[in-house]
Order: C-alpha cells, then structure tokens, then sequence
C-alpha cells in the first residue's frame, strides 16, 4: 500500500497494519447534540464519536468496534424491519460500508447511533422499493435460552413470537419501525424522528395509533407487553 493512502477493508489481502496511525481526534460535539440529564454528553456517545473519527482518519481497528457493536443490533432492527432474511447481511454490510466511507460527514449533532440506524432505516427502505414478493415470517429469536429452559419454555417463547409476527405485520410499515426502534432497540422519540426522518410530534402520533392498534390486536393475549 502507498504511504498515506486510506485502506480498503473490503479486500482480502487488507491487513489492519496497512492502516496509517491517525492524527489526534477530538469529537465534535455540538452544542446541541443530545445530553444526559445532568447536562453533559454521555461517556459512551463520547467514546463512539470518537471511534467514528478515527475511522474517518484510516483507523481500521476503530472500524471494526464500531462494526462489532452495531452489526448485531442493526442485523435485527433490518430483519425485523424487511422481514427478509435474505437481505439482512447484504443490508448491514452496506450501511456500515457507509459508515468507513463517509464517517467524516458525522458532525456530531446527534448520537452515533441514530446516524448509522439512520442509514439502515434508508437502506432498507431502498431495497423494499425495489422487491414485490411477499413478506416472510417472523425469523426466529436469537436471544439464547436459560439452561434450564425446556419444552414448555420453548413452546411459550414460539407462541410469543408468532402471535407478535402476526400483530406487527398489520401495523402500517410507519408504525411498525417506530416499535421496533422503541420497544426492541431502547431509542427514545427524538432520535427515532431522526432516523426516519419526521418530527417528534409525528413520531409520537405514530406510536399512540400503533399501541391503540396492538392492544386491539393483542386483547387477551399480550396486552402487559405494552
């Protein structure tokens, strides 16, 4: 590799010592990024920011964290979200294909975390644009089960994801991200309205006419999960 040339983690013969040492990074925080309650910029989000800045530098090892951490979360929130498996790594690898790409664009005005579901939500909804067949069932949870789990465990554990699959595939494709990213992924409202790009009012609209919808869906059945 030349000299100061940026690394290409796609080719196989890539080794993480053609990456160049980067240059000394500080995230740039806006001021008006997201905060904790005490005012002050969450240490993970800090630590983050400044993974995607030395990504942005050529540091292949700060890339693949950030890969590490998110592939799994974003393999989920994608596999839920097309409900096409086939799809999952092919989508992931290209959003986090534009994270090494383009993390020099990341300004700091919102968490990592919404930029790169951000990126997925858009990458996903792409690929469905241009797909007609129909959606497959919901794939199977890939938490793992507590060694003393048995029969019973698994039957009530299938019940559950079939009688969810089902209550979610007749939400609006709208509402139905806004679940996902709440009740699977932990995101709050604001950052949800980034991602997919509406305001927070809106986010808020979708998500009460969805509860409304799967309480209606779910009566008798897994009401308490909302």
């Amino acid at each position: 590799m030349t000299p100061g040339t940026r690394p290409d983690p796609r080719r196989e013969e890539y080794s993480p010592f053609d990456a160049p040492s980067p240059e000394p990074f500080m995230p740039r925080i806006s001021p008006d990024a997201p905060q904790t309650q005490d005012g002050k910029f969450a240490l993970a989000d800090r630590v983050e920011a400044g993974l995607v800045g030395r990504t942005a530098n050529g540091d292949l090892q700060a890339f693949e964290q950030l890969y590490r951490t998110y592939h799994p979360r974003l393999a989920r929130f994608v596999d839920r979200l097309t409900r096409r498996p086939g799809l999952v790594g092919e989508l992931v690898n290209e959003t986090m294909l534009v994270v090494w790409n383009r993390a020099g664009t990341y300004n700091g005005q919102s968490k990592v975390s919404t930029w790169i579901f951000a990126i997925a939500y858009r990458k996903a909804m792409k690929a469905l644009s241009r797909l007609d067949e129909p959606m497959p069932d919901e794939p199977e949870d890939d938490q793992a089960a507590p060694p003393e789990s048995g029969p019973e465990y698994h039957a009530a554990r299938s019940q559950i994801r079939e009688v969810l699959a089902q209550a979610l595939d007749r939400l609006s494709f709208e509402q139905r991200v806004i679940v996902q990213l709440t009740y699977f992924h932990g995101i709050g409202y604001r950052e949800i309205g980034e991602i997919v790009g509406c305001p927070v009012d809106t986010v808020k609209t979708r998500m009460f006419h969805a509860r409304r919808r799967l309480k209606t869906l779910l009566a008798g059945q897994l009401e308490d999960w909302l």
